[in-house]
């Protein structure tokens, strides 16, 4: 169906639709509304005016109908004009990290569409792995099946569960692999999964810091990037900067420690700019 609207609609035009489309669950869901205004006024430092709240909840209810339109016609768009619609900010940071030879971890948040930039990111031919919850939505399963059948470079990524194995994650870094994952847990599957206590928005949160120890013990840079989605579905990562470069540390307890908290406060920073991110409400 969604094929047939991008055939007749174009992609422009299927955009114009999410957002129009969004903009109607934003008049009738009443109750995603009310969820979403509780979870803008807690990430803000002051209580936002309703003009604020309004723009902010209506941009929410336009970005995440996009982001679900888009991933359902990624695989029917070609491989150039899907690279003429993705950009990465500061790139130069990552190919700089790439070069060591040692992997990268991309330390991302649950804030923003991460399963659409993992299939930007293969298409411009980095070696990409993902982090995936066991319990991802059928929908996403089927449209990966969909994009590993027509295009050679999604079969090239590998996924791991949230639970999975840490030799598993080890040895894709040391084999050169982008990898990819959430620190921003909402809650920890197991006691044995590493977190470290750090303060965002006001209050202590528990963020996971096992991937950090892998990249120490592998030799492996991380860098902190964000999902941002511009008009007309186009995309960028923006690579926030390195949070943790294992040549510099001396002390893994204080370098881990200052990782998780230049980790919170960048995240606390870009979902405040861009409160259309916010995410799990």
């Amino acid at each position: 169906m969604v094929g047939v609207m991008l055939a007749c609609m174009t992609l422009r035009g299927l955009y114009a639709f999410g957002r129009a489309f969004g903009t109607l669950e934003w008049l009738i869901n009443y109750k995603r509304r009310r969820r979403f205004s509780r979870a803008h006024s807690f990430i803000l430092e002051k209580p936002p005016s309703r003009d604020e709240r309004r723009r902010a909840c209506r941009a929410y209810f336009m970005r995440s109908r996009c982001d679900k339109l888009f991933f359902l016609v990624l695989d029917r768009i070609d491989k150039e004009r899907a690279l003429g619609i993705f950009s990465i900010t500061n790139r130069e940071l990552l190919d700089e990290a790439v070069a060591r030879g040692n992997g990268v971890y991309i330390a991302l948040s649950h804030h923003g569409a991460q399963h659409v930039v993992t299939m930007f990111m293969a298409l411009s031919g980095y070696k990409v792995a993902a982090v995936r919850d066991a319990n991802e939505s059928g929908l996403r399963l089927f449209m990966r099946n969909r994009f590993v059948a027509k295009h050679e470079e999604y079969r090239a990524i590998r996924w791991f569960h949230a639970d999975s194995y840490p030799r598993e994650i080890m040895r894709a870094l040391r084999d050169g692999y982008l990898l990819g994952s959430a620190m921003d847990v909402s809650r920890t599957r197991n006691e044995s999964q590493k977190t470290e206590s750090v303060v965002v928005f006001g209050q202590a949160r528990e963020f996971l810091t096992g991937p950090l120890r892998l990249a120490l013990k592998c030799d492996t840079p991380v860098v902190q990037a964000f999902v941002l989605p511009d008009s007309g579905f186009r995309y960028r990562l923006e690579i926030v900067g390195t949070i943790l470069d294992p040549k510099t540390v001396t002390n893994e307890t204080e370098a881990i420690s200052q990782a998780a908290r230049t980790y919170a406060a960048n995240v606390e920073t870009y979902v405040r700019r861009y409160p259309s991110l916010i995410s799990r409400i």
